[in-house]
């Protein structure tokens, strides 16, 4: 598992368009992504559960990628979030 923590600087937060965005990107791999805020857990490749997370600007969260290209998840994720996050 390749895993890394991110805090989101857009003062937006993942609102819809970038959660799209990410959930989209999530869905180009076989395996599977979890996005972590505090004590929730939400599968990346589905919009509605990341929505559901509620992340704000100033949250620190946790991508996890396990499966076969795990760490060309990881690396491609952590390269977006750090884009949509600025």
């Amino acid at each position: 598992m390749k895993q890394f923590t991110i805090t989101i600087q857009d003062k937006e937060g993942l609102h819809a368009r970038p959660a799209g965005l990410l959930s989209k990107a999530a869905k180009g791999f076989q395996c599977a992504v979890t996005l972590t805020k505090g004590e929730k857990t939400a599968d990346l490749k589905k919009i509605f559960a990341v929505m559901g997370l509620a992340v704000k600007g100033g949250d620190s969260i946790t991508v996890a990628c396990d499966g076969a290209d795990e760490e060309a998840a990881a690396a491609a994720l952590e390269k977006m979030f750090a884009e949509i996050s600025n």
